[in-house]
């Protein structure tokens, strides 16, 4: 029984909107997010700036326009 229950919680926490989740999502459109035109997910992705928080555990993330790091390129 405790196995399954972990394998339940860590089914849900890789399909969680993560910078990299199991599907490839682009984040949670939050309206006070895409207000700062940006998207909401549990840490940035690379090549995003942090903005402030999307409630109280997401990050509202804004895509760097210049000045990218080169592992954006990888993704």
């Amino acid at each position: 029984m405790r196995h399954s229950l972990i394998g339940l919680l860590f089914l849900l926490v890789i399909s969680l909107p993560s910078g990299n989740g199991l599907f490839g999502h682009d984040g949670i459109q939050i309206r006070t997010c895409t207000a700062l035109k940006g998207r909401c997910f549990f840490g940035c992705r690379v090549g995003w700036t942090w903005v402030s928080f999307c409630h109280n555990i997401l990050s509202c993330c804004v895509k760097m326009l210049k000045n990218n790091p080169p592992q954006v390129d990888e993704y």
